[in-house]
């Protein structure tokens, strides 16, 4: 499954790049070059919703009132 996230790149003082979303909540990545960047971030969101997707098999018990993170395949 593939999905189009939106990810903001920033060149940083010392040189280096910096990559966060608003789309994948704790992505954040850096790198000495923007494909570098790019490939950090790509493995980083992953991972993030690797754990997302195995945290959703944990919840013990529903509230009356709650979050959820809902991931959707086109």
């Amino acid at each position: 499954m593939e999905r189009l996230i939106k990810i903001h790149i920033k060149k940083l003082p010392e040189g280096l790049y910096l990559a966060t979303s608003d789309d994948i909540q704790g992505l954040v990545a850096q790198g000495r070059t923007i494909t570098e960047t790019l490939e950090i971030a790509r493995d980083v969101t992953r991972k993030l919703l690797e754990a997302q997707k195995e945290n959703l098999h944990k919840l013990d018990y529903i509230k009356e009132s709650f979050d959820y993170n809902l991931i959707v395949g086109v």
